[in-house]
């Protein structure tokens, strides 16, 4: 397989490239709808690509008579798919995944600090930055939304890394200024002043998407916060990241460093940081008030398995979040997380779905780890689908990667079937191409 052609250099006009193989394409929420009835399945497609974009989809036959002239790329019996989106990840943690022994307040105190105090450094900030983005795409993540660290050289090395890649992502600068290390530590007024002037470089050139980053509640003070929740209302189109509700211990922390607060949400809420574009990492000990202010707030939660099974967090609520009308996305949260790989996360989001009893579909998993994540986003119009306009962010899938794979595949009776055993034992060898913005990057 070539490397995509470039444009024409006489005509100035950029050729057309056709991807071949087996298509999965939504047409509904298998959540709001039947799963198994929720996406189109051709067996023989194609996906045409121009400018770095998708312009049509259909079956292979049609495509390939009426655009004779598009350079062909077939990838056989492999599935076709919007690239993955994972909203929310760490990237400075990448060099600590799979760490051991600690839950949420050890591990920031034993590997996630330390750590993070290195990204100072411009030049191991990009070095990092880089490693897991080529990661990620080699597991087939083509949008991340990632916490940096305090430094502003982590936001800069991120937004760079990615804008080399073609990448789609949201990012930004890490916020605290309590209960860290003195190294990690910033003020209200630096936060807000740094945050503002990485929001203005980055925020929507190309593809970056800023993102107003208060880690969480202990580690930001009420004035913090507020200086967050003021940035945020001055550009309501960022969205906002932070974590809530992980685990049991740092909820009770909370109540201990804000007493006055209903609950942990409050804490957000009383400095203007809900509503459309937050996201809420974890979300896994909400009560009943929380859950109810999430929907009608319009914010979004991730869902973050790996993580939760790792550091001994607990059982997320999928079923009945999405059913309480909270938009819910899927996410690694390297390194908390224990793996790169979306398929192990949707993988993993089964497993956890057992456990709570409402068991998750194929196309729901699918989905959470594709439009699901893109709606949190707010970048649904771009990423985390097949449709004509969107960005060709596209991972071509090997549904028979290993032996054990192949051998459950080939007795599949429908297309989930086929593609489940690969969300349950699949890595990155199941990722046979990526394509990131109309470029083949594997």
């Amino acid at each position: 397989m070539s490397a995509p052609a470039s444009p024409d250099a006489a005509s100035g006009a950029a050729p057309e490239t056709l991807l071949l193989g087996q298509i999965l394409d939504f047409t509904a929420d298998p959540f709001s709808s039947p799963p198994e009835d929720s996406a189109r399945h051709l067996s023989r497609g194609g996906i045409v690509l121009r400018g770095g974009r998708i312009t049509e989809i259909g079956p292979a036959a049609r495509l390939i008579e009426s655009h004779a002239s598009a350079r062909r790329v077939d990838y056989g019996a492999a599935l076709l798919l919007p690239g993955f989106v994972d909203a929310h990840a760490h990237y400075p943690q990448t060099g600590i995944i799979a760490s051991w022994g600690k839950r949420l307040i050890d591990w920031l105190e034993g590997y996630t600090f330390p750590e993070e105090s290195r990204f100072g450094d411009a030049l191991y900030a990009a070095t990092i930055a880089g490693r897991y983005l080529d990661l990620a795409i080699a597991n087939g993540t083509t949008t991340i939304a990632s916490f940096c660290t305090s430094h502003p050289e982590s936001v800069t090395a991120f937004f760079q890394a990615a804008q080399a890649r073609g990448m789609a992502v949201v990012g930004g600068k890490v916020a605290m200024d309590r209960n860290a290390p003195d190294a990690l530590k910033d003020t209200p007024e630096r936060a807000y002043d740094e945050s503002k002037a990485l929001l203005q470089r980055w925020h929507k050139q190309g593809r970056a998407r800023y993102a107003i980053t208060p880690r969480f509640t202990p580690t930001s003070t009420e004035a913090q916060l507020e200086a967050m929740g003021a940035l945020w209302a001055e550009h309501p189109d960022c969205a906002m990241q932070t974590h809530l509700s992980e685990q049991v211990e740092e909820i009770a922390w909370v109540k201990e460093l804000c007493p006055e607060a209903e609950d942990y949400l409050a804490t957000y809420e009383k400095h203007r940081l809900i509503g459309p574009g937050a996201l809420f990492g974890h979300a896994i000990h909400l009560t009943e008030r929380e859950r109810a202010r999430l929907a009608e707030s319009g914010s979004a939660v991730v869902h973050c398995p790996t993580s939760n099974t790792f550091i001994g967090s607990g059982v997320f609520d999928a079923a009945g979040l999405v059913a309480g009308g909270v938009e819910v996305g899927l996410a690694t949260d390297t390194g908390g997380g224990s793996s790169f790989s979306m398929l192990r996360t949707m993988g993993a989001a089964y497993e956890i779905s057992q456990l709570n009893g409402a068991v998750l579909h194929p196309a729901q998993l699918l989905w959470l780890a594709t439009t699901g994540s893109a709606k949190a986003l707010r970048m649904e119009a771009e990423v985390g689908t097949l449709a004509p306009g969107s960005a060709a962010d596209i991972i071509a899938l090997d549904l028979a990667s290993t032996p054990a794979i192949a051998q459950r595949a080939a007795r599949a009776r429908d297309i989930w079937e086929a593609l489940f055993p690969t969300m349950m034992m699949g890595d990155d060898r199941a990722v046979k191409a990526v394509w990131v913005n109309g470029v083949s990057r594997r």
